[in-house]
C-alpha cells in the first residue's frame, strides 16, 4: 500500500474494493483539432481514433479501428496499455460507454446516444437536450453499477479534454488558469488559455455568457460529451449510496465542480490518479479539487515507470502523457483489491511485459 498515496489519511482504506467494476467513457471534441492541444494521437488525422482505438486496445491488446496502438507523434504509448495491465492482473471487470465518440471501437459497448463535442471556438460544444440526456443516462447507469459493485471506477478517454474541463471550470466561477494538466512536459497554457477567452467571448458576443446558470449550460456553451456523462453516473452511483473513484487527472475536478454545482452530496467519491499527475509542477490538480468541493479525496499511485528499462515507459515519469483511459485508478484499485501481493513494482513488471507483446512484438 507505499506506492498509493492519499489527500485524506484514511481514504485508501475508505475505498478498499473487493469488487470493484472499471468503466471507460470514450468520447470526441473537435477543440482537439486546434494545432497544438493535444499530443493524444500521432497526427491531427488520428486523434478521432485515439478514444476508439483506447477502447479496443483494452479488450483485445491491440487496436481494429486502425492499424497501430494509440501513441504520441514520436511513439510514446497509450496509458491504456497501464489500464489493461492493472485490469487482467487484478480481474476487474470493464464495460466501455460511448459518450460522442467520433468513431465507433469495434467492441461490445454502451451508447448513451450523444454526438461528438464541436469545436467551443466557433460554437457551443453540445445542445442543452444533449447535455442533460447524457446525464441521465449516466444517473441510470450508475444506480445499476452500485447494485453490482462495492467500487465503480471510472476513467475517460477524450483528446483535448482539459481544455473543455478549463472551460467548464472558469464558467463555473473557478479560476482555472495554469492549473490543468497536458499530455506533454511543455504544457500550452497560453494556448489553452487562448482558446478558452476566444470560446468565452463568443459566446458573450452572441449573448449566452450572462445566461449560463446551471453545469449544464456551461457544458452546453464550453464542455465536451464527457463531462455530463461521467457525471451522470457518479450522481447515479452515489445516490444509490455506492462508491466512485473517478479516475483521471485535472478534468475531473470539472466532473467534480458539476456535481457540486447541481447540490449532489459527495461523500463516497474520490479522484484516483498517477503520481505523475499530482506531482506535475505545471499543474494543480489539488487546488483544483479544493476550490471545487474540499471533501473529495484524491488518491495517487505510483507506478514506478521512470525505473522501467523500455524507453516508452520512462516517459510517463518524465512528463508525457501521465495519465489517461483510467490508469491511475485502475492501478490503485488493482493494489487495494490484491490486498498487498500486486504493488507497483510488481504492476510495473507486468506493465513492460504487456509492452513487450502489444508495442515491441508488434513492431509498433
Amino acid at each position: 500500500m507505499l506506492d498509493i498515496t492519499a489527500s485524506d489519511r484514511l481514504a485508501v482504506k475508505s475505498f478498499a474494493t473487493k469488487t470493484p467494476v472499471f468503466v471507460c467513457v470514450i468520447s470526441y471534441t473537435a477543440t482537439s483539432e486546434i494545432s497544438g492541444l493535444t499530443v493524444a494521437g500521432a497526427n491531427a488525422e488520428l486523434v478521432k481514433y485515439t478514444s476508439p482505438a483506447d477502447a479496443e486496445f483494452l479488450y483485445h491488446g491491440r487496436c481494429r479501428c486502425i492499424d497501430v496502438v494509440p501513441a504520441t507523434p514520436d511513439g510514446k504509448p497509450t496509458p491504456a496499455l497501464i489500464t489493461r495491465t492493472a485490469l487482467q492482473l487484478a480481474r476487474i471487470p470493464l464495460l466501455v460507454v460511448d459518450a460522442g465518440a467520433k468513431v465507433k471501437p469495434s467492441i461490445p459497448y454502451i451508447s448513451f446516444g450523444v454526438e461528438p463535442g464541436r469545436n467551443i471556438i466557433n460554437e457551443n460544444a453540445m445542445d442543452i437536450s444533449s447535455v442533460k440526456r447524457a446525464f441521465e443516462h449516466g444517473e441510470l447507469l450508475g444506480k445499476q453499477l452500485a447494485i453490482m459493485s462495492d467500487l465503480i471506477v471510472v476513467g475517460e478517454s477524450i483528446p483535448g479534454g482539459t481544455t473543455t474541463a478549463l472551460a467548464v471550470l472558469r464558467a463555473l466561477g473557478i479560476d482555472a488558469r495554469f492549473k490543468v494538466s497536458s499530455s506533454m512536459p511543455e504544457n500550452p497554457h497560453n494556448l489553452k488559455n487562448k482558446v478558452v477567452d476566444s470560446a468565452i467571448e463568443r459566446a458573450i458576443a452572441g449573448g449566452g455568457i450572462g445566461r449560463i446558470s446551471s453545469p449544464f449550460e456551461a457544458i452546453s456553451s464550453f464542455g465536451d460529451p464527457m463531462m455530463p456523462s461521467v457525471a451522470g453516473i457518479a450522481s447515479g452511483v452515489l445516490s444509490a449510496s455506492g462508491k466512485i473513484m473517478l479516475a483521471g487527472g485535472t478534468q475531473m475536478s470539472a466532473v467534480v465542480a458539476i456535481l457540486k454545482r447541481l447540490g449532489r452530496p459527495l461523500k463516497g467519491l474520490c479522484i484516483g490518479t498517477t503520481t505523475y499527475v499530482t506531482k506535475d509542477p505545471s499543474s494543480d490538480l489539488s487546488g483544483l479539487v479544493r476550490m471545487a468541493s474540499e471533501r473529495v479525496p484524491i488518491l495517487s499511485c505510483d507506478l514506478h515507470l521512470g525505473e522501467s528499462n523500455k524507453p516508452g515507459l520512462q516517459a510517463f515519469a518524465k512528463g508525457f502523457v501521465k495519465e489517461g483511459v483510467g490508469a491511475g485508478g485502475a492501478s490503485i484499485v488493482a493494489i487495494t483489491k490484491s490486498r498487498g501481493k500486486i504493488t507497483g513494482k510488481k504492476l510495473m513488471n507486468a506493465i513492460e511485459k504487456e509492452y513487450e507483446v502489444s508495442i515491441e512484438a508488434a513492431g509498433y
